[in-house]
């Protein structure tokens, strides 16, 4: 996990730490250590039994006491840092959020994050954007609210989210897959990338017509079998964690990442931009549920994918609601040649984990959200279930 992402909880600790020491030294004592998280702690209860067992002959300070004393002078000066330290962590949802907006600057991309995980957000009423080709081997097809991602291989079509219904999937992904070259009869597997209605509700209908298979996590599997929605697709094949997908010349990642649902699965896979190689992701969900214990999973799922993504080199973003990282905006200044320079879905290494770090951090002013509402007005309902009938 990288040193910004925690540096105001580690200098708390680890200049409360030399306080101690500090303490110790002025005593002439230094206690045994003991070991915390793989460290070596002072502990002044030890250091305070052992003084009163010590007779008088023993009351001075040990060789080893002093050479530990020594060692910790070095860093007293730190001691001051303490103040600062605490300063600038973050003490409300409100820090949080602004501090998310400071790491977002004036990335569009980044700031259309922020207001989208914001507590307030309303997904905002868009037109439906005609198809488009992103990459060489990647088509998508939106209805605005919501996209449906076609990965190309040399031997068929990986089609992840499916949209709303088997209407849509047979009038809006069908037609619009051709008119941009794609063949969908050619679609070999469907991955639903969690179980909401809008991107599972067109699944079955590519079963059925063209003998795809339909792939989800288990959990959300479970999740549509214990509410039967309409148009959910039959039980296929279950994602694993860590799964890779082969296709052709092409291999899919696939990471367990739950928190937006149970059983959300997110997407690590090459793509190609005028002949030169890319590595993307597809972040399966982006807005937190309700419960606050949910929203920690989603925290958690967050900083692994994060490190899968560093792993994997990524620096391309996709978002399968195309309203909450500028996508949709995005398509249109590829289509229309208005982008910089290169592909404008091609954000590079450092912004691609900059962009989690503004996720983790809005996360993380959600939950605390959550803790100041229950302490105002203490909850008197159980925590909300999560359903298949709502997304975003």
């Amino acid at each position: 996990m990288p040193l910004e992402q925690h540096r105001y909880q580690f200098l708390d600790q680890f200049e409360s730490d030399i306080d101690i020491g500090h303490h110790m030294i002025g005593s002439g004592l230094l206690a045994a250590s003991t070991s915390t998280r793989g460290r070596d702690r002072v502990n002044p209860r030890a250091s305070e039994s052992r003084y009163n067992r010590m007779s008088v002959e023993q009351s001075g300070p040990s060789r080893r006491a002093l050479l530990g004393a020594a060692a910790l002078l070095p860093l007293l000066p730190l001691v001051g840092r303490k103040a600062e330290a605490s300063a600038t962590a973050p003490k409300s949802a409100q820090d949080y959020y602004d501090r998310a907006a400071r790491l977002a600057g004036n990335d569009p991309v980044l700031l259309a994050l922020v207001d989208a995980l914001a507590p307030d957000y309303v997904m905002p009423p868009v037109e439906a954007p005609e198809p488009l080709r992103i990459f060489d081997n990647v088509a998508v097809v939106s209805t605005g609210f919501v996209s449906a991602t076609a990965l190309l291989t040399s031997q068929g079509v990986i089609l992840i989210d499916a949209l709303g219904s088997p209407d849509d999937a047979e009038k809006i992904i069908v037609p619009q897959l051709s008119s941009v070259g794609v063949d969908p009869s050619k679609i070999k597997y469907v991955v639903a990338a969690h179980g909401h209605w809008d991107h599972f509700g067109g699944a079955q209908y590519f079963a059925d017509q063209y003998g795809a298979r339909v792939m989800m996590g288990p959990a959300d599997w479970d999740l549509i079998a214990a509410d039967p929605p309409a148009n959910a697709p039959n039980r296929d094949l279950e994602i694993s964690d860590g799964q890779r997908l082969t296709l052709g010349d092409t291999t899919v990642a696939f990471h367990h990442t739950p928190g937006h649902t149970p059983g959300t699965v997110s997407s690590i896979f090459p793509v190609r931009w005028k002949g030169r190689r890319h590595t993307a992701m597809l972040l399966g969900g982006t807005n937190p549920p309700a419960a606050t214990a949910d929203k920690r999973a989603h925290l958690s799922s967050v900083l692994a994918f994060a490190s899968r993504m560093r792993q994997a080199g990524v620096d391309v973003e996709l978002n399968n609601h195309g309203t909450c990282d500028h996508g949709l905006k995005r398509m249109e200044e590829l289509r229309s040649g208005s982008a910089e320079p290169g592909n404008p879905f091609t954000i590079g290494q450092s912004r691609a984990q900059r962009f989690m770090n503004v996720m983790e951090t809005m996360l993380r002013g959600r939950i605390a959200s959550d803790q100041e509402a229950h302490t105002a007005t203490p909850p008197v309902a159980a925590s909300p279930v999560q359903s298949t009938r709502t997304c975003c």
